[in-house]
């Protein structure tokens, strides 16, 4: 792993510590953190983020206006994280995934998922 790999890794990680502390189950006030606000209103609320976040994302990209393509990706990655510590899963987790991929034709790799 490269050092701009680990330190993008460690942040991530760090994130997630963050909001692992904003889960109601850990003390996290709605009143004061946003996360713990999303977290306590559950799935609804962050999946509705996402949503948002993905649509204004496809918008900036149309737009091609590099600082808001990198912000909105910004945002979709943090509801993301919200939505990973509230499965109680990890960005390593998502990250070990990627690597299980890396190197594997994209058209490989879906015709091996189980069929719907």
């Amino acid at each position: 792993m490269t050092a701009q790999a680990a330190s993008a890794a460690e942040i991530l990680a760090r994130i997630a510590d963050t909001l692992e502390t904003r889960r109601p189950e850990n003390g996290g006030d709605p009143q004061a953190s946003y996360s713990a606000k999303l977290l306590a209103k559950g799935p609804d609320a962050f999946l509705k983020k996402i949503g948002e976040e993905a649509t204004e994302l496809v918008m900036a990209a149309k737009d091609g206006v590099p600082d808001r393509i990198v912000s909105e990706t910004a945002d979709l990655w943090f509801h993301c994280l919200v939505a990973l510590t509230h499965f109680r899963l990890r960005p390593e987790d998502v990250l070990a995934e990627l690597a299980r991929r890396e190197g594997l034709s994209g058209l490989v790799e879906k015709a091996s998922r189980p069929q719907d």
